[in-house]
């Protein structure tokens, strides 16, 4: 293959890009993630030198993203391109990534956000943006006592590199998590909201993008400060706040909506299924605990409904280092939503053979499943099949076929190596790969984001 040639224009510092681009993907492309021949086992365990593994993927493509590693991501089809938009951990500001050909994806655009604020996490729908807004922890490098933009941004992205900002909703307390927009009228939003303990569900209304509107709100009793948890006899959900720490009760988002019913993941309150015909006054229908068994502090991360299947998936979030109750990612019966119940428990991930660890839970950093190919209500997302991806942190990216509810197993997978250089503190402990989200679009191109590295595009050949 002939080198690219580039005009007497092109800047030194997309000379330094394009070169520190194709430097991270050789040196990936070496460490054993080349595509397996079609005469090689399809279902061979891949090793590379650097610490890389795979089975039935392959990498595709990567981008440093301009040395701003990024967290949450969507991924849009317009006018014959493909773009991923991505929120960042250690940069305020959002990032549009031209993914067409995902083999060379290129940082387009980087638009800066207010400082000292987290800018984690995005949602596309159409023509319009919803970006998160939210004070940033202090083991994350934040300072208490620092000014901090909160709540949401709404954007135009008519235009999609060049975002225009049209409204902004305001919490009144530390912003907002992960929200979602699946278009039309209403922003589903994880609110930290003044007043209450933990995340909250709020509904705003952008009829008038330029004028966001709270229209309706939610919470688990307890939650409001003053407020007690009613009677044992009246509680929805019997763990509730007999936790140890109250805020393990909170809305970690995004809430799922499907028809009239929203589906929350409520951390140590479980999974909650409330009815929103009424946006003004959402009314609870059912819910499932999962804490105990498994802990409490983000017990319930996420949830995926997929109502044609009458299945769920729903998956915890562990910050323990390894050291805590047991993670989970689950599948769950929702033909009944006032009583969903669990059906089967994804495999625990095995390290790969000479892997120089027992267990990922002894890596280092942070293990277990954290999110999964979320953004189904948007067209340009693979629609949910029999295979689910999962983001498993230290354990890089999961594959399960999930055609038999009972009995998922996983068919592949991709442990990255791990990161060359720390931009942030976390993790903690040893700076090991930490596959925080991942995107499947509709070509089969899966994203996934790292802490400390760039996002790799890969595809599953299994």
């Amino acid at each position: 293959m002939e080198p690219e040639r580039m005009s007497p224009e092109v800047s030194r510092r997309g000379v330094m890009r394009a070169s520190l681009t194709a430097a991270s993907a050789l040196a990936m492309t070496q460490a054993g993630t080349a595509p397996a021949r079609a005469d090689t086992d399809a279902d061979a365990v891949v090793a590379g030198p650097r610490g890389q593994f795979a089975r039935n993927v392959e990498l595709v493509g990567y981008t440093d993203m301009d040395h701003r590693p990024a967290f949450k991501m969507a991924v849009r089809h317009v006018r014959n391109r493909w773009y991923l938009y991505t929120g960042h951990f250690w940069d305020s500001g959002w990032s549009v990534v031209d993914v067409t050909d995902p083999r060379r994806p290129e940082v387009v655009a980087f638009v800066p956000g207010p400082e000292d604020t987290w800018t984690l996490q995005v949602d596309l729908h159409g023509d319009i943006m919803v970006t998160a807004l939210e004070q940033i922890f202090p083991n994350f490098g934040g300072d208490p006592q620092a000014p901090f933009e909160e709540g949401l941004y709404i954007w135009d992205i008519g235009n999609p590199v060049k975002p225009r900002r049209l409204g902004h909703y305001t919490t009144g307390g530390t912003g907002t998590h992960r929200n979602l927009y699946p278009g039309g009228r209403y922003v589903h939003v994880a609110a930290g909201a003044k007043g209450f303990r933990g995340n909250i569900y709020t509904i705003v209304d952008i009829a008038d993008p330029t004028r966001p509107t709270e229209v309706g709100s939610w919470w688990v009793p307890g939650q409001r400060d003053g407020e007690e948890s009613p009677p044992e006899p009246e509680r929805l959900h019997t763990h509730g706040f007999c936790c140890a720490n109250g805020a393990d009760v909170s809305l970690h988002g995004p809430p799922y909506v499907v028809g009239d019913l929203a589906y929350l993941p409520y951390g140590a309150a479980g999974l909650i299924v409330l009815d929103i015909s009424d946006v003004t006054a959402p009314t609870p229908v059912g819910g499932l605990n999962f804490s105990p068994p498994f802990h409490s502090r983000f017990g319930v991360h996420g949830v995926l409904p997929i109502p044609d299947r009458k299945i769920a998936f729903a998956n915890s979030e562990d910050v323990s280092y390894g050291r805590g109750a047991a993670p989970h990612a689950s599948i769950v019966d929702i033909s009944d939503p006032a009583k969903p119940w669990l059906l089967s428990l994804l495999p625990t991930p095995v390290p790969p053979p000479g892997a120089p660890y027992a267990d990922f839970s002894g890596r280092g950093g942070w293990s277990g499943p954290h999110n999964i190919n979320h953004h189904q209500h948007h067209p340009d997302v693979q629609r949910q099949g029999d295979l689910l991806y999962v983001a498993h942190f230290n354990a890089g990216l999961r594959v399960y076929d999930v055609s038999n509810v009972r009995l998922p197993r996983e068919v592949g997978y991709f442990v990255p190596s791990d990161p060359a250089r720390r931009y942030g503190p976390m993790p903690e402990d040893r700076l090991v790969a930490q596959t925080e989200d991942v995107v499947v679009d509709r070509r089969g191109y899966i994203y996934i984001s790292d802490k400390n590295q760039g996002v790799h595009i890969l595809r599953h050949t299994g």
